[in-house]
């Protein structure tokens, strides 16, 4: 089974908060109109596409000259079953999936950033669920791919899935393409994020700090209800102690206990404006996840996978292009 995270007490919103640390540390094991709570924005029905050809690998777990061989190559391949290993409760609502890949040397195939397609069809119903999910495993793990799924009472997808026990299996397709990373792409990117939006926003991380020779500056700011909703807090942590000098997370909480030293409320336009790249940089990006209230309040919600609409809310009004956000 997965150990499981342990949480650490969030950084307070310092002087200078746009300054970086100089030296790595040791490794260690507001006024928004809506809250951050609720289900991450999900692609609307109809709208999936897929990419073809082999994904790259992000991290080198194979074994060196070892060719690839990606479990999902998308195009005309259709679905693919995989088999659920284990589970693991990561909190009161949110477990973690591992399922295995068709082949133990096989990585995903998906390339930075994808996600990837689920389908399950009741014996009574009409029509297949489809859902997408970006894993929370790296790119080029082989054997098997991990979600971090969050159950919804309305949610026909993540409450099969937490109804599901290891030896059944799920329906899988993809890549579905999402944002192109490059090498040192931006100078900073900003990540804000709410609830299970943090994955896709773990994968660019994952990327961009298995790379030694990335430079890219990332602040993240990742609303939740409470501390326990807090996903990967003990990754993130780890990913701050060691490159503090180029990345920094703050948390912000609806329902803050007594003590937090984060932000507590909703995500706020004040302190969007004092902790993201400002807007007059020309090499930055910023990306948004999370449920339709925090899209709507921070940046506008997205027509579809392929048409980002028009950007609005408090990225707008802090002078933020429309070129300059990507939203998931």
């Amino acid at each position: 089974m997965f150990a499981r995270s342990a949480f650490r007490a969030a950084q307070p919103l310092r002087t200078c908060v746009r300054h970086y640390a100089t030296e790595s540390a040791p490794k260690s094991g507001s006024s928004m109109l809506l809250p951050v709570a609720g289900a991450a924005a999900v692609a609307g029905a109809g709208y999936y596409y897929f990419a073809g050809g082999e994904g790259a690998v992000a991290k080198g777990t194979q074994a060196a000259g070892a060719a690839v061989k990606p479990a999902f190559t998308g195009g005309d391949q259709g679905f693919v079953s995989l088999k659920l290993a284990e589970v693991e409760t990561v909190n009161h609502n949110t477990k973690r999936f591992r399922f295995e890949l068709p082949e133990s040397d096989h990585v995903s195939g998906l390339h930075i950033a994808s996600a990837i397609l689920t389908k399950f069809k009741g014996p009574n119903d009409e029509k297949a669920t489809l859902r997408p999910y970006t894993p929370i495993s790296d790119e080029g793990q082989q054997g098997f791919l991990d979600l971090l799924v969050k159950k919804y009472p309305d949610g026909p997808m993540s409450t099969h899935l937490h109804n599901m026990v290891p030896g059944q299996r799920l329906d899988f397709k993809g890549p579905l393409p999402k944002y192109a990373w490059s090498e040192n792409k931006h100078e900073h990117i900003g990540l804000i994020a709410g609830g299970t939006g943090i994955t896709p926003m773990y994968q660019l991380l994952r990327t961009i700090f298995n790379n030694p020779k990335e430079k890219t500056k990332v602040t993240l700011v990742f609303g939740n209800v409470t501390e326990d909703d807090i996903l990967l807090k003990k990754e993130l942590a780890e990913l701050e102690n060691t490159y503090p000098q180029r990345f920094r997370a703050f948390y912000v909480l609806d329902k803050a206990p007594k003590g937090w030293t984060g932000n507590s409320g909703f995500i706020t336009k004040d302190l969007l404006k004092t902790v993201l790249p400002e807007s007059k940089n020309e090499n930055i990006k910023l990306f948004v996840c999370g449920p339709p209230g925090l899209m709507k309040a921070i940046s506008g919600n997205k027509v579809s996978p392929k048409d980002q609409g028009e950007l609005s809310g408090a990225l707008k009004d802090l002078g933020y292009s429309k070129e300059q956000v990507y939203k998931f």
